[in-house]
């Protein structure tokens, strides 16, 4: 079949790759007919490389038909039509059961004391084959997998693997009152749905910061307030003036470590890549290469008491 690959730092390649076949009984193998590109692939792109290994396939946003099942496996059949989250989980471990699904006690990446196995992301989260290719292997099939009906386009669903749920959970972790004020700090993908969702759920006013012109005016076409602008202090004395002086009731980080406005720890970062993989593995596990100009315009911008959902990687 053919994948999307990762070959190292900048070099993504579509190759020739083996068929996946079932591994456990619980397994599940679809057929991709339509796959995400998320904005976390970006640090696969660049800032993840030492924990990638040449021909390691990406995606995590993939939906498609079943072609095989294996022999535990009863909630979905071949034919099936299915959206497949990003997070690998099992649903019955003490954390599955508390709606922890992330934390999977079943697939955690233990030897990286990290939370449950990502779809095609990184050893850090069990460096399990990814979505963007034509068959996919599904882990703890007999669960994840969510059930779509036929008829309406693939772009109808594929949504649910990623975008919608974690914009959903964003503006849940938010815990806006309805006559609150929501602050969205970047309107890509995510952002944009969060303020959908909000609005959705009633929020009253939510005001989105956004520097890409194209993002901003499909945003204000829906009645989102937006801020164009990336100074953290022009951002935040713009919020303030919009809300007697205090600060948003929520903001949503949903830009995350690849944010601009941190060129010290760009730099830092960039000269980490010409260390050989271990040590480079080591600097960002125990230095950090987040670039938080983000983060910390959330906390400035919110109200005292108020809450920051971070949302973004």
């Amino acid at each position: 079949m053919r994948a999307v690959v990762w070959k190292g730092e900048h070099d993504i390649a579509v190759e020739e790759v083996a068929d996946p076949v079932l591994k456990e009984p619980t397994d599940v193998i679809i057929e991709v007919t339509s796959t995400g590109i998320c904005g976390s692939d970006l640090h696969l792109y660049e800032a993840m490389g030492p924990f990638m290994d040449s021909g390691d396939i990406l995606g995590h946003e993939a939906m498609g038909r079943v072609v095989e099942v294996g022999a535990q496996v009863r909630n979905v059949s071949v034919g099936d039509r299915v959206v497949i989250p990003f997070n690998i989980s099992c649903g019955t471990c003490f954390m599955c059961e508390r709606g922890l699904q992330s934390q999977c006690e079943t697939t955690q990446v233990r030897s990286e004391e990290k939370g449950a196995a990502l779809f095609g992301y990184t050893k850090l989260y069990g460096q399990v084959p990814g979505g963007q290719a034509e068959y996919l292997r599904v882990p703890q099939g007999h669960y994840g997998p969510i059930t779509v009906p036929d008829g309406p386009p693939d772009d109808r669903f594929v949504y649910l693997s990623d975008v919608l749920p974690t914009a959903w959970q964003a503006v849940a972790y938010a815990d806006l009152p309805a006559d609150g004020t929501l602050l969205v700090l970047g309107l890509g993908p995510i952002g944009d749905m969060c303020t959908r969702v909000a609005r959705h759920l009633g929020v009253e006013r939510v005001i989105g910061v956004e520097r890409v012109p194209e993002r901003v005016s499909r945003v204000q076409a829906r009645g989102v307030q937006v801020l164009q602008m990336d100074d953290e202090d022009e951002i935040v004395q713009a919020v303030r003036d919009l809300t007697d002086g205090r600060g948003a009731d929520g903001v949503i980080d949903a830009v995350g470590m690849e944010a601009h406005g941190s060129p010290l720890v760009r730099a830092a970062r960039a000269a980490s890549t010409l260390l050989p993989d271990a040590a480079n593995r080591a600097v960002m596990q125990t230095v950090g290469v987040d670039q938080l100009a983000i983060l910390r315009t959330a906390i400035a911008a919110a109200r005292r008491g108020g809450t920051v959902s971070i949302v973004g990687v």
